[in-house]
């Protein structure tokens, strides 16, 4: 579409009119105020004019002959060229009925002659700034899209070419460590363990944020998920650290959901790990799996009995980066934020419940698998 509404002039109008005198009054009176305006007599005409140069908007009588104004807006929203052109149906006809057609059939205003001008320029204008504004947030929305692909892409590549020097820093580091370690002493041997600790820590980090990129730069693989074998794999491949901290979990019965299964895996991994994570010291861990058909999702729970998370953090639980908790549960701050784009790129939605001291309830859903 001619992009009128960013050159001099206020906006490119086409009239449609079957009548001369209506035709010369919309023309002298919208000319005068900086328009510019193009005017024809038929549905036709007005078509041909719409498909080889298309107008901000169209203004647009109902009774003509060979094609209504119906058929014409018809038409217009029936192409893609065309298709999001304002149209503003000027009719004699003022019934209710003829109103509620002109609008089911594309029109976005309704003008009752004999007219207004005042009113005539007021609804004009209106709908311009209406699709000024939508261009702009268009335009915005499309810059906002390439920046995030442009640093989704820029981030895993520069963590995928971090992850070689610092894995020989780390190898090199051990290997100094049980080779050297007479040599190194007590003290030597405290600063090869801060390497490792501290390379292993940065190596997690580059791990995660990688997985925060590929969330959202990778397409999904959308199939039929049985949630239970999903489940049982995570559990599995977390089986030390289930161990290690003599976590007790127990799950519904969980459902088949459409969803791309390294991303729900990933899901629930992140929780699962979390609660295990942030376990109180004085308490046996307890981990609980729930799930609960909703109208038209399924609404999962994963609930812990852990340290709770203090209501001045709820804010910012799911923004990377945000290493909110003690650092006697070290971790990297990307986990939650990868687990609600999961769930929003599946359409759910991700939110959680916590007193600190008892415990933290995450909740997500995922919509219902329609049956064949």
């Amino acid at each position: 579409m001619a992009n009128h509404l960013e050159d001099e002039c206020k906006g490119d109008i086409l009239i449609v009119d079957d009548t001369p005198e209506n035709l010369r009054l919309l023309s002298n009176t919208l000319t005068d105020q900086g328009y510019e305006v193009r005017a024809v007599m038929n549905g036709t005409m007005a078509l041909s004019v719409a498909q080889t140069d298309p107008p901000d908007i169209v203004l647009l009588d109902i009774k003509m002959p060979e094609m209504d104004g119906y058929e014409v807006c018809l038409q217009l929203k029936g192409d893609i060229k065309t298709y999001d052109i304002p149209v503003i149906f000027l009719s004699a006809l003022d019934d209710t009925p003829d109103k509620v057609k002109a609008f089911t059939v594309g029109g976005v205003d309704y003008i009752t002659k004999p007219f207004q001008t005042e009113e005539v320029l007021a609804r004009v204008e209106n709908q311009l700034t209406i699709t000024r504004l939508r261009k702009k947030l268009i335009a915005q929305n499309d810059e906002l899209l390439r920046s995030n692909q442009a640093l989704e892409q820029f981030t895993s590549i520069v963590s995928h070419d971090l992850r070689q020097p610092l894995q020989g820093v780390l190898g090199f580091a051990k290997l100094l460590g049980f080779k050297c370690q007479q040599t190194l002493g007590k003290e030597g041997m405290k600063l090869v363990s801060r390497i490792v600790d501290v390379a292993s820590h940065m190596d997690e980090l580059i791990e995660d944020l990688l997985t925060y990129s590929q969330v959202g730069s990778k397409e999904m693989t959308v199939e039929s998920t049985d949630c239970n074998m999903v489940l049982n794999q995570v559990l599995s491949d977390i089986e030390v650290e289930i161990s290690k901290q003599g976590t007790t979990i127990t799950a519904d019965q969980l459902p088949t959901v459409l969803a791309d299964k390294v991303q729900l895996a990933q899901l629930f991994q992140n929780l699962i790990s979390n609660a295990i994570k942030f376990h109180r010291p004085d308490e046996s861990s307890q981990v609980k799996i729930s799930v609960e058909r909703q109208a038209r999702e399924w609404c999962f729970g994963v609930h812990d009995n852990g340290i709770g998370i203090e209501s001045s953090q709820f804010d910012h639980i799911f923004q990377a980066f945000q290493q909110l908790m003690p650092q006697d549960y070290p971790g990297t701050g990307i986990g939650l934020a990868t687990c609600k784009k999961v769930v929003e790129r599946h359409q759910g939605k991700i939110w959680f419940e916590s007193k600190l001291g008892v415990g933290t309830d995450v909740y997500f859903t995922l919509p219902i698998q329609e049956q064949d």
